[in-house]
């Protein structure tokens, strides 16, 4: 019955051509530029280091497109990654023994953020925006009183071999760092849960129109609370890996959480809900990263990445905006 009816409620795609999302088209116009200004970019070094920087804002941004699709953010991300290292710092201590117990230690950790985030949303009926504001200051809170607002502990070999090791001697490219595995593996992951499941079209029909979908017999409660747990494990695992490159900080999940939203936008998720691509707005960290990359080639300060994020994220909205003002929704 369900499947009958999203199936029905989906709008028909329009014949011919396959429309292609235009963030491919900037992130290739972005790759240019980049080779233009650093040749060695074309080789295996160079670009698998870039996918390997990229690789957690990718898995963190997929997951954040959930929460965007069913229409609501989610802003505990990057404190939540933050809890991550700092977490897994102090537990492991350089202990090799306990990596496997404090990675399963903080994907409960992450469960149980997008549990209470969905709870507080669904049932107490919490804007998500004010929602998860308060669980980022309460998971920064954390963070610092457990580290005593110092990096404290270390991360061992085992624990970082996630985010740092590369796997040498591959033919054609040379090298493959474990970080783009994991994002090849999880990305598909969350595709096909995402357009190849029931679970999906939930998620946007939730997102496009939420009465219409509980009359259709979709537990809106229920998705929308896997969305936001989907969302808080793709963070920890961005945790894992941020971990691993970048090594122990306080403040190593600053700024991530807006960092992935504007990734969504650039893949093209209507920030009100209903649209969103798992693979474009993969595509949309990517280039997130590729105007980072070029901006710090061409020698432009730390500030104006905040400003490029800035005007995105006021186009998008402006444009989300106007689609439904002409769509009459």
């Amino acid at each position: 019955m369900t499947d009958h009816v999203l199936s029905a409620a989906k709008p028909e795609k329009a014949r011919g051509l396959p429309q292609i999302n235009p963030v491919y088209f900037l992130l290739a116009a972005l790759i240019v530029a980049i080779i233009l200004n650093n040749p060695a970019f074309v080789e295996p070094t160079g670009y698998m280091n870039f996918l390997k920087r990229a690789a957690p804002l990718a898995i963190l941004a997929a997951g954040q497109v959930y929460v965007i699709v069913s229409g609501g953010f989610d802003l505990s991300v990057g404190s939540l990654i933050t809890l991550v290292v700092v977490g897994s710092s102090m537990l492991s201590n350089n202990d090799p023994n306990a990596t496997g117990w404090v990675i399963a230690a903080m994907l409960g950790i992450g469960l149980a953020v997008g549990v209470v985030n969905g709870l507080v949303v669904c049932f107490l009926k919490v804007p998500s925006l004010i929602a998860t504001l308060g669980m980022m200051i309460t998971l920064n809170g954390f963070a610092f009183m457990w580290s005593g607002g110092a990096p404290r502990g270390y991360l061992p070999d085992s624990f970082r071999y996630f985010g740092r090791f590369n796997i040498m001697d591959i033919p054609v490219i040379r090298m493959l760092p474990v970080a783009v595995i994991v994002m090849a593996v999880l990305g598909f992951a969350l595709y096909w849960l995402m357009h190849r499941t029931n679970l999906g079209r939930m998620i946007h029909a939730i997102g496009d129109n939420p009465r219409a979908a509980q009359l259709a017999g979709v537990p809106v409660n229920r998705v929308r609370i896997t969305a936001f747990v989907v969302s808080s494990l793709s963070a920890v695992v961005a945790g894992i890996l941020l971990g691993g490159f970048a090594g122990v900080s306080t403040d190593v999940g600053t700024g991530y959480e807006l960092q992935a939203i504007t990734a969504a936008v650039l893949g093209g998720a209507q920030l009100l809900g209903g649209r969103g691509s798992v693979p474009a707005t993969i595509a949309g960290a990517l280039t997130l990263t590729a105007i980072f990359t070029l901006l710090n080639f061409l020698g432009l300060p730390q500030p104006v990445r905040q400003v490029v994020q800035g005007l995105i994220l006021i186009a998008a909205v402006a444009l989300a905006m106007y689609r439904r003002k002409r769509t009459g929704q």
